[in-house]
């Protein structure tokens, strides 16, 4: 059986370095996008997903994998912006940005491996569609969430809506990688 957690950081990793690559491009940019924003960008992006899984081809030549792996940067994104509030201008450094992302990253990864233990692995019998159905059904509740002011009667809040997200499309790049080995 495949180490989860070896998975999940060789995952993540990939994940890291595109972000600190963009973050080298255009710096922490993302810092003026208010959550609902980001709850959006989340939703193309998986959305996207669920149209070249079911067409089956892409015209602009990217695959599902990278589309994953925006999902978890956008949701890492989405917790600092929860945290941090939206700004009118970048008002961190790259330094500061990777800390931030390293700091929800590792909380995201606590509770993976708290829920594959009690869930006992049963992502690894899902389909990587189901990934792309349960970020879907994510985002209609996040946005539902925002929609009435953050709050809840009894639903978790945005923030492990987006933990969630993450978890599910590190899923998703774990399983389209070992397809490709």
């Amino acid at each position: 059986m495949p180490n989860t957690e070896a998975q999940f950081d060789k995952a993540i990793a990939s994940c890291r370095n595109i972000f600190a690559a963009k973050l080298k491009d255009y710096g922490p940019s993302w810092r003026l996008m208010r959550p609902a924003s980001i709850t959006d960008q989340i939703y193309i992006k998986a959305n996207r997903v669920r149209s070249l899984e079911v067409k089956g081809e892409s015209w602009v030549g990217e695959g599902i994998l990278p589309e994953f792996m925006a999902m978890v940067n956008y949701g890492i994104v989405g917790l600092i912006q929860l945290e941090k509030g939206y700004a009118d201008g970048k008002d961190m450094s790259v330094e500061q940005a990777l800390a931030l992302y390293d700091r929800y990253m590792s909380r995201t990864k606590e509770l993976m491996l708290a829920k594959n233990h009690d869930y006992d692995e049963a992502w690894r019998l899902m389909r990587v569609s189901s990934y792309t159905d349960l970020i879907l059904t994510k985002i209609m509740r996040t946005k539902e969430i925002e929609d009435n002011d953050g709050m809840t009667e009894v639903s978790e809040g945005i923030d492990a809506n987006y933990m969630d997200i993450i978890n599910y499309a590190v899923f998703g790049i774990i399983k389209l990688t070992e397809k490709q080995s």
